[in-house]
């Protein structure tokens, strides 16, 4: 009986990463088509990924049933509600930065009436590839359990700190050489700290997959890059 109990929680919990596999994937796509679209200032191609954000807020409603009812019917302790627990956060870090991608695709429309910022489109791009790749291993880090991959990507997201740091310097010296740029840096700044956030939530995910495989949160607060604390634009 307790072989079979194990048998159909492991089959449910399968079908439960499954979900979130399919929903991380749509969000490094949504990611991707977002700064792209910004890039190229194609608002029909924004408007997809504006649209898109449905289908992943679809999903994480279908986890988070699928959670909630595998904990009543199966009753897991231990490792196994850890890996239940983790996943209703995994959803939510991915939910939200879905939404940061839409935020994206929307002040795309907006940009494109106004003139392209000297090498910031490229930058963000860049920076938001970064965030994907990070993603990207994430969700490979829980399918595997792999705790020693997650503090890898969690320590990676320094480096989107200070790419972050970087656009924000940018942003202030064109504001300042031309107070004409002022309305697309402050744009492109609320799209950069989105994608700078969309970091922290990945780091998130991974302190979650350290959490589900070792059952302990990480000793050490993850360093933080962000210089710009006490001048923020948003």
């Amino acid at each position: 009986m307790t072989q079979h109990i194990s048998s159909a929680f492991d089959r449910d919990l399968e079908g439960i990463q499954a979900l979130i596999v399919k929903m991380g994937g749509l969000v490094e796509n949504a990611i991707l088509e977002g700064a792209n679209s910004l890039e190229a200032r194609d608002v029909e191609r924004a408007e997809i990924v504006r649209k898109g954000d449905k289908v992943i807020d679809a999903l994480e409603e279908q986890i988070n049933e699928e959670a909630a009812r595998v904990i009543a019917l199966r009753a897991p302790v231990s490792k196994d509600l850890r890996s239940l627990l983790s996943v209703l956060k995994l959803a939510s870090s991915l939910e939200r930065m879905g939404d940061y991608a839409k935020n994206m695709a929307k002040r795309t429309a907006v940009l494109a009436e106004t003139k392209s910022i000297n090498g910031t489109d490229a930058a963000l791009r860049r920076m938001s590839k970064e965030v994907q790749l990070m993603l990207s291993d994430a969700l490979d880090a829980y399918v595997r359990g792999d705790a020693e991959l997650a503090e890898n990507v969690r320590q990676r997201d320094m480096e989107v700190d200070q790419m972050y740091n970087a656009l924000f310097r940018e942003f202030l010296t064109f504001m300042m050489e031309d107070p004409r740029n002022i309305s697309a840096c402050m744009h492109m700044h609320f799209i950069a700290k989105n994608v700078e956030r969309m970091g922290d939530l990945v780091t998130n995910m991974c302190e979650q997959v350290i959490y589900m495989v070792t059952g302990e949160m990480p000793d050490e607060d993850r360093p933080k890059m962000d210089s710009t604390a006490s001048a923020k634009l948003d």
